[in-house]
């Protein structure tokens, strides 16, 4: 049996990680992996309570807020909602199946924007327009054109929004340094977040259409390398499609690797070339959205929507490893959309529906299996030893990591929440369908506990 942490042991793992030092880069943290460091994250807070600023933001986007120089950047989607009969002469005149119209959303069109906000006061400094798009494609009525995170490299901040187009912009001026656009069939909208990996931008683009990974030259915008995604087995496009975000490592054996999750396969490329490493076939799972992370020399992943299953792989072999290289299986109660949070040796998953698992990282063994209730897509976040779950209704339940379910506060806020919070300093910040919030550790600007602003 191993030795399990204790909440000292947690502590001493955090202080070890490394320090974001004012900065949330890429989706999921710099580190992409849901892990805050050095911060004081509140455990209670309400619209009442411990709010420091809460700023209504434009439009519609499920992207995260990435940070830098004491500045959120956040991507957003302005549409014109047609009206009912419109919608429903739209999506006909599309090719989309009656059947399915409850589950879609289209507009009649979207202008799409980065926005620029003070950290400290929540004030909303710049909007910079990036694209208009007229007769946008059908997206998911989960989804929106703005789901996609940026991600901030040196002084640029790079936005993606799949076929709708990729934009280096210039955080100084607020230049568009370049801009690309990838033409692809999303399906249901755009959904894998950009990364960057030496001078590359890597972009997933797994389609209806096609599937293939590529890399930009991120001072540029020029392709370097594009590789095919291996041979799909499926019986229509909507079975070939994913939505991942690419994460990077440098295994045992010095190999540095560029791991992209997609249907059916998971595989690791040269970043340098898009070569193939090794590659895992995980099934017939599709429409892949959870971001794997990293540990103890393997891979997590989610195998995406049919029956999710959480897979851990070794990531020392090469080439078709799938019979050799797979440590564990799970089945039960896994995500489809949010991401799941290694900590120490424990990796803790949220499903869509509300139902929470702590699993033993090495060997795979359920450690509690817990019902908190509501609906999930934002992936968790582990903040000042603290687990925090933020679901569909606006509700944020906090626990504590361990070997049993331990509850420390829930938390409501207005709103649907959709995107993944973040952690800096001694703050969260939560996005919800119509504001983002700062939640301080303790209210400084009041000793009542009552939000300090409230900016449009």
């Amino acid at each position: 049996m191993l030795l399990r942490l204790t909440s000292f042991v947690f502590i001493l793992i955090q202080l070890a990680l490394p320090v974001e030092s004012g900065e949330v880069t890429q989706f999921r943290g710099s580190n992409g992996d849901g892990i805050a460091t050095e911060t004081k994250a509140p455990a209670s807070f309400s619209e009442k309570q411990n709010i420091t600023w809460k700023t209504e933001i434009p439009g519609k986007g499920w992207s995260s807020p990435v940070v830098a120089e004491g500045k959120l950047w956040l991507t957003t989607a302005v549409e014109d909602y047609p009206t009912d009969e419109e919608r429903k002469a739209m999506l006909t005149k599309a090719g989309d199946d009656p059947k399915f119209f409850k589950e879609l959303a289209i507009a009649k069109s979207v202008s799409i924007k980065l926005l620029q906000i003070d950290m400290q006061s929540g004030k909303l400094e710049k909007s910079i327009d990036l694209v208009q798009i007229d007769a946008p494609k059908t997206i998911h009525k989960t989804n929106s054109y703005a789901t996609p995170t940026p991600v901030i490299d040196g002084d640029n901040i790079i936005c993606h929004f799949g076929t709708y187009g990729t934009f280096c912009v210039n955080r100084s001026d607020f230049s568009i340094v370049w801009q690309r656009q990838i033409p692809l069939n999303h399906g249901v909208g755009p959904g894998s977040s950009p990364f960057v990996i030496h001078d590359l931008l890597v972009l997933i683009c797994d389609g209806v259409d096609k599937q293939y990974v590529t890399a930009l030259n991120k001072f540029t915008g020029e392709p370097v390398w594009k590789t095919d995604r291996p041979e799909l087995d499926a019986a229509t496009g909507q079975l070939k499609k994913a939505f991942d975000t690419p994460i990077s490592v440098v295994d045992r054996l010095g190999r540095e690797q560029l791991i992209c999750m997609g249907a059916h396969w998971v595989i690791a490329y040269e970043p340098e070339t898009g070569e193939e490493i090794w590659k895992v076939r995980h099934g017939k799972g599709f429409s892949v959205v959870p971001r794997p992370v990293l540990g103890h020399g393997m891979v997590y992943i989610s195998t995406g929507f049919g029956k999710a299953q959480l897979w851990a792989i070794r990531i020392d072999g090469t080439g078709d490893v799938t019979k050799t290289h797979v440590a564990w299986k799970e089945k039960r109660n896994i995500p489809t959309k949010p991401s799941p949070l290694l900590v120490g040796d424990r990796i803790y998953v949220m499903g869509d529906t509300g139902i929470a698992t702590c699993f033993d990282a090495i060997d795979g063994a359920t450690l509690w299996t817990e019902r908190v209730g509501g609906n999930y897509s934002s992936s968790p976040l582990f903040a000042d030893g603290k687990i925090y779950f933020a679901n569909h209704d606006g509700v944020v339940t906090v626990i504590a990591p361990g070997d049993e379910y331990q509850e420390l506060a829930e938390n409501q806020l207005d709103g649907q929440i959709m995107a993944t919070p973040i952690a800096i300093d001694d703050s969260l910040f939560i996005r919800t369908d119509t504001s983002l919030y700062r939640i301080n550790a303790e209210d400084s600007s009041s000793s009542n506990g009552r939000k300090v602003s409230d900016r449009k």
